[in-house]
């Protein structure tokens, strides 16, 4: 059995490392040193793997030297693959992986993508980069295989091995080679695509159609807003018929369904179609952070409340819930909008990491909350501790006259003073 190396240990490649250890040899890298010491002592930090089950992939070793990995066969890349400002893709942290394994290769050797990327990125983009480093010859010396991660940060229910997983390869041999790798670990089966370009599509589309379905919600939410109806109530009732699909309002953030839209809009004006729908998705969904502050703000002024140095406190800054990951999360937009409207905002979140929040954002997160401190609470992520807090828990935190918003419409009908 080829020894692998799975590049990259963030919530994509660790729980991968760890359900290929459990069978066979596998070393996972990773460029920070602090994580793989962790990992090392059973600690990971994403709380996507238990010390447990890295007790039970005994085949597996980290390391944060490329040399240790220079005998691998197989070169697992689970990079970031984000956007930049302008919304553009940013392939950095590809290219720069794909140079780091490029000067490993050898006869024979085989390179996984699982990046999402845009139709074709793979053996435009990333390809090259390894012939020049490594010197080699494209399908002829080594191969290259993609297989879109399909990991779904903090659901216990659906892990790694139990989502079906596509694969495909640069030649038809390696194409069944690689699909072959992952069934052996990939308990739900695989799907094995006529080629990268088909597998890099399908990855993409999930999370475009994701995207526009949230945007369509939350244009209907804007809209029932205005006519005096709660949207919630609407999908309740529009939801026993049995081909509707159960989407909601709110935030559209993440590593995923914020960004991958991007890689495929790119593709397309980059071929000379521009993409109405999609694009139109995103510029609903990339707005709800300033909605969500105006109609905040409307309600504080209804209340009689000054806008200007009111404090408001948020509560859950990760960009979903029950899980510590604060990539693209889009509460910091409506952060952000409060402090241009004058507003004192205090963020607090039970999962997030304090120093990550500083690093990346510029928040330091509250521990603890004063009681009858804030004049508004916005109840942005709906993690398990929070949910479990009765109205009247949530209403301490707030003043007299203090307006609590439900982005989520977890809590009751009438509980909230507004819900999303």
């Amino acid at each position: 059995m080829k020894k692998i190396a799975v590049i990259g240990l963030g919530y994509v490649g660790l729980p991968l490392a760890v359900a290929f250890g459990e069978k066979r040899e596998v070393i996972g890298f990773d460029i920070k040193t602090k994580r793989i010491a962790e990992l090392k002592q059973g600690v990971d930090i994403t709380r996507e793997v238990s010390i447990q089950e890295l007790a039970a992939a005994g085949k597996l070793s980290f390391t944060a030297s490329l040399d240790d990995v220079a005998d691998c066969s197989v070169y697992i890349l689970t990079v970031p693959t984000p956007i930049d400002e302008f919304k553009t893709p940013d392939l950095i942290p590809l290219m720069k992986a794909s140079e780091s394994v490029g000067k490993l290769l050898k006869a024979g050797d085989i390179v996984v993508y699982e990046s999402t990327v845009y139709p074709g990125a793979t053996e435009e983009v990333c390809v090259p980069v390894l012939e020049k480093m490594s010197g080699l010859t494209f399908n002829e010396d080594f191969y290259v295989g993609y297989s879109p991660e399909r990991i779904n940060p903090g659901d216990k229910n659906h892990r790694i091995t139990t989502i079906k997983k596509v694969t495909s390869g640069s030649t038809p041999a390696i194409a069944e080679e690689v699909d072959e790798l992952y069934a052996n670990v990939i308990t739900a089966g695989t799907h094995k695509a006529s080629s990268i370009k088909v597998a890099e599509a399908a990855k993409v589309i999930e999370n475009t159609q994701r995207d526009l379905n949230i945007a369509l919600i939350n244009e209907l939410a804007m809209i029932f807003s205005r006519l005096g109806i709660d949207t919630h109530e609407v999908l309740a009732a529009a939801g026993t018929k049995w081909n509707f699909l159960p989407f909601k309002p709110g935030l559209v953030g993440g590593h995923c369904i914020g960004v991958d839209p991007y890689y495929l809009t790119h593709k397309a004006q980059a071929i000379g179609y521009h993409p109405e729908i999609i694009l139109a998705g995103r510029r609903v969904n990339d707005g709800m952070g300033a909605y969500v502050a105006s109609e905040l703000v409307k309600a504080m002024i209804k209340a009689g409340q000054t806008v200007a140095y009111a404090k408001v406190l948020v509560m859950g800054f990760t960009f979903k819930e029950n899980c510590p990951d604060l990539r693209n999360t889009r509460v910091i937009d409506v952060v952000r909008e409060l402090r241009e409207f004058g507003c004192n905002v205090h963020v607090t979140d039970c999962w997030a990491d304090n120093n990550e929040a500083e690093e990346e954002y510029g928040i330091s997160l509250v521990s603890e909350p004063a009681s009858s401190e804030y004049d508004a609470l916005i109840f942005a992520v709906p993690h398990k501790e929070y949910t479990s807090m009765s109205v009247d828990d949530w209403r301490r935190y707030l003043k007299k006259s203090g307006v609590l918003y439900d982005l989520k419409g977890v809590l009751p009908l009438g509980d909230a003073d507004l819900r999303l």
